[in-house]
């Protein structure tokens, strides 16, 4: 699942406010213990999610008009979706002001 959040803030203020709040990010999908981030360039952030007896992977991109964040469900997550969805565009709103 990809979510794009768009923003106006532009790359470089929009990178430092994904970095700075990074932490926040295990708050966007709901009922999830454990997140490890690692950047693997300026613009792009793997995440890996430790939920549920489940290992889900995601990465987030940041864009001159949006920051997209992708997150892989396994399928025996998938009725979790919707709710992942509206969280990662609620809360990566609000990272992103």
């Amino acid at each position: 699942m990809r979510i794009a959040v768009p923003h106006t803030i532009g790359k470089a203020e929009a990178r430092r406010r994904v970095r700075e709040r990074s932490g926040e990010i295990a708050d966007f999908i709901p009922g999830f213990a454990k997140v490890t981030t690692t950047w693997s360039n300026e613009d792009a952030m793997a995440l890996t999610v430790g939920a549920m007896g489940q290992q889900i992977s995601g990465w987030i991109e940041i864009g001159e008009a949006d920051v997209a964040f992708t997150i892989d469900l396994p399928p025996a997550l998938a009725f979790v979706e919707p709710m992942v969805r509206g969280q990662i565009e609620a809360k990566g709103r609000k990272l992103l002001s």
